[in-house]
């Protein structure tokens, strides 16, 4: 006799996202794996006293989604201190800090992420005299939505005065510091307002249930100079993790990683170790992504390498020789060159699955080199949102390059492995899925299973956890997500409510009665 399921999802329009098309009415999950999908008739044999039944009404149920790359701890901060994301001016994000200065303590900083001054009417940089309107007395940071510039007030400058380095910031026509530094000296400002252990686990605490409310059941989660990782285990050991966590370890713990033993892929069911990441250049945001050609209105910008070719080739060199995953954030075209030339010269670079995180200018011939080596792309297609003509992409770097940003069609048709992530900004995966079916190029554009399979499929690739994630078959486990409306139909993914969101076969989230 066949022994009861845990879980039975039935009335259902179960896409498998294994082959195109295919659907199934219901689905059984017994310990945690699917143990059967098909008809909801044969499917009900498997109903027990204790069984639980989730009765769908007819809607999608996907695969859990895959986020190949996130900051939980960061998109916690969103949550916690002053969320700047989506304000339409200085002005606002100026409202929003002060707000929060009112709600803490007078010798805390007040904190804002996440602003995007490319969609203001003025499109510059919150400054040192901005920030100092919201407090000349206690030091005051808001940090840009790609986190490769952050903005000070006087305060904040002072208290950071001889640790920044020079290139670094910004100065005005006068030779003072305008409050804005990038990259390195970013990175200092970020090291300087780390939370400890504590703040920590409540910032990755409402990190993880935003994501499991946006049907994400597994984070590749990009760490660095943080508590997360302690969180990350003390969390499952409490059996209070709600997501699968893939750590990637910054370049700068490489060491100490390969010395405790945390090679790529080891670790728990819930809690692995995944690639060492390192930055070859910054952002197009701040005219830091290392291009060939200078940026639009700036004719010899050309961006910045925050690790150089040498240094890249030399973390790759050892990261691989300790059998690690190696993963590069690269924007620019010359970035994307260099980062692809350092991984193809590893002894298996399409076994090691070795990955570059955003991939935003790529040409046919560097996406025809990744196909061959078997590069993993990890791209962001939310980053459609500054395609746009007179967007963010327009601005920096004019038409015709906007076009060949982020070009998803592109990347499949050559062979590429193509994985899905937000990067949290923001962290929504039905975004991301409306923007790489929308977007405005063709060579931009995904159909609605491609897209759908980038974001499931595509990031337990990149994880070397397909044979357990990504699809909705006997034998993987049972990570899904159920949507209130079907993301084939209507115009606006980005709309769609998640109505469940299930790991392990344990509803994580549930909002069919929000």
């Amino acid at each position: 006799m066949t022994d009861a399921a845990d879980l039975l999802v039935t009335n259902a329009e179960v896409h498998t996202l294994t082959q195109p098309d295919e659907t199934h009415e219901a689905l059984a999950i017994r310990d945690g794996e699917i143990v059967r999908i098909g008809d909801e008739y044969e499917i009900e044999f498997l109903e027990g006293v204790e069984t639980d039944v989730i009765d769908c009404e007819g809607q999608v149920v996907l695969p859990g989604f895959i986020d190949a790359h996130t900051h939980i701890e960061n998109l916690g901060r969103y949550l916690v201190h002053a969320d700047l994301s989506g304000a339409e001016s200085a002005e606002e994000c100026l409202d929003r800090l002060a707000a929060r200065a009112d709600e803490i303590d007078p010798d805390e900083w007040v904190q804002g992420f996440g602003y995007d001054e490319s969609e203001w009417d003025d499109a510059a940089y919150l400054t040192r005299e901005d920030l100092d309107r919201v407090s000349e007395e206690r030091p005051v940071v808001a940090l840009r939505v790609d986190m490769h510039a952050a903005s000070l007030n006087s305060i904040a400058l002072e208290r950071f005065a001889g640790d920044l380095p020079e290139d670094d910031v910004r100065r005005g026509p006068d030779g003072d510091p305008t409050g804005v530094v990038v990259e390195d000296a970013a990175e200092i400002v970020r090291k300087g307002i780390a939370p400890g252990y504590e703040e920590t686990h409540d910032l990755v605490t409402a990190g993880l249930e935003y994501a499991v409310e946006r049907g994400v059941t597994g984070v590749h989660d990009m760490v660095r100079n943080s508590k997360a990782p302690r969180v990350y285990r003390d969390l499952e050991a409490e059996g209070e993790l709600p997501t699968r966590v893939r750590i990637n370890y910054w370049a700068d713990h490489l060491e100490a990683v390969a010395e405790v033993g945390l090679a790529t892929n080891a670790g728990s069911d819930r809690v692995q170790t995944g690639a060492i990441k390192s930055y070859t250049d910054g952002s197009i945001g701040a005219l830091t992504a290392k291009l060939f050609d200078p940026y639009e209105g700036h004719d010899e910008n050309t961006g910045e390498w925050v690790v150089d070719p040498d240094e890249l080739g030399e973390i790759v060199d050892q990261a691989d020789d300790e059998d690690f995953q190696v993963t590069a954030h690269a924007i620019g075209d010359e970035a994307i060159e260099e980062t692809i030339s350092a991984l193809e010269d590893t002894d298996d670079p399409a076994g090691s699955r070795h990955r570059i995180e955003h991939v935003e200018l790529a040409t046919d011939e560097h996406l025809e080199r990744m196909a061959d080596a078997g590069i993993v792309a990890s791209m962001q297609p939310n980053f459609h949102r500054w395609a746009g003509e007179g967007g963010l992409y327009d601005q920096r770097l004019g038409e015709q390059r906007r076009r060949r940003t982020n070009r998803l069609r592109r990347v499949l048709d050559a062979g590429v492995p193509l994985a899905f992530g937000s990067d949290c900004m923001p962290l929504d995966p039905l975004l991301g899925v409306h923007h790489a079916v929308n977007a405005s190029a063709e060579a931009q554009r995904l159909s609605v299973t491609e897209a759908l399979r980038a974001y499931t499929y595509g990031g337990a690739y990149a994880g070397f956890d397909e044979d357990r994630l990504g699809t909705l078959e006997v034998g993987k486990r049972g990570d899904l997500v159920v949507l209130e409306q079907s993301p084939w139909e209507g115009d606006r993914i980005d709309e769609i409510d998640v109505a469940l969101t299930v790991v392990d076969g344990e509803v994580v989230f549930d909002g069919r009665d929000a």
